[in-house]
């Protein structure tokens, strides 16, 4: 359903690189001659201007909306004058929010709809009336959720199809090979979305694990950052990793992360690089 690699445009507009329309259109072009159609959305992204952005290129592209696969999340209220960051699942937010997207991106329909992060006051039973109504409108064709526990992730479950659990994983950040939120998705043959898939390899200031991925960049002869992919891409949960960049031809060069084979060892160099220890 989803491209093997999925565009994250979080960075497309005021929060990032701050395209205009036209480049907003030749990116989306780029992405899908690259075999890459599906793109990560949110409401609150570019403080609730990136999906008119992008919406607004997708409308003077004139592309038949099949070729490509919209993924949105809702249910983060941002902070502003008159209230505080919070969380908000009623039944009306979440069909407001999804209607406004659907205005924004120029689209009669998501592909997907997450919940972007759990919330305490989530009501599992309200969050499922309003995914029905959704669906019964034809204007979600399927749900999933972001950042999610594996009991929470169990708990909403219990009351409608979740299809996806967009967790953060990179080398940098590698707790969900271990915290079960990976096996709990291979258990119902699913396949997880990951966020930040780089890390913060190219900040931080972990030398073991630059010495060990720049030797298997140099082994491979690619660049690091395709290393790094092909970390996330070796794991059997077959994993959907994210991309926020806006640089052509770093997105051309993608295509080549499918052609690595880290072997067995390399893959753990790199895990007991990033976690400063081997494994028990």
């Amino acid at each position: 359903m989803f491209s093997r690699l999925i565009i994250g445009c979080m960075r497309w507009g005021i929060w990032g690189s701050n395209l205009n329309k036209n480049q907003t259109s030749q990116l989306i072009e780029t992405c899908i001659e690259e075999g890459f159609t599906s793109f990560d959305h949110a409401d609150i992204y570019g403080d609730y201007t990136t999906e008119a952005l992008f919406g607004s290129a997708l409308e003077d592209m004139k592309l038949d909306r099949t070729q490509i696969q919209l993924i949105s999340k809702c249910g983060i209220v941002l902070k502003n004058e008159t209230n505080i960051k919070h969380y908000n699942y009623d039944f009306d937010y979440i069909v407001k929010s999804v209607e406004q997207s659907l205005k924004n991106l120029h689209t009669d329909y998501l592909d997907m709809l997450l919940l972007h992060r759990p919330s305490p006051l989530l009501n599992p039973e309200v969050v499922a009336e309003a995914f029905q109504k959704l669906k019964n409108d034809g204007k979600v064709k399927s749900f999933g959720v972001s950042n999610f526990s594996t009991t929470q992730f169990e708990l909403l479950n219990q009351f409608v199809n979740l299809e996806t659990n967009q967790i953060e994983i990179s080398a940098t950040e590698p707790k969900a090979f271990f915290d079960g939120t990976l096996d709990q998705v291979m258990s119902k043959n699913l396949s997880p979305q990951a966020w930040s898939v780089l890390g913060n390899y190219f900040s931080n200031e972990n030398k073991n694990l630059t010495e060990i991925v720049k030797s298997l960049a140099e082994k491979h002869n690619v660049e690091e950052d395709l290393i790094l992919l092909s970390f996330i891409l070796k794991h059997p949960s077959k994993i959907l990793p994210i991309v926020g960049t806006t640089n052509i031809k770093r997105i051309k060069n993608y295509n080549k992360a499918f052609d690595i084979k880290l072997n067995t060892e390399d893959w753990f160099k790199i895990l007991e690089a990033s976690r400063g220890k081997e494994v028990e």
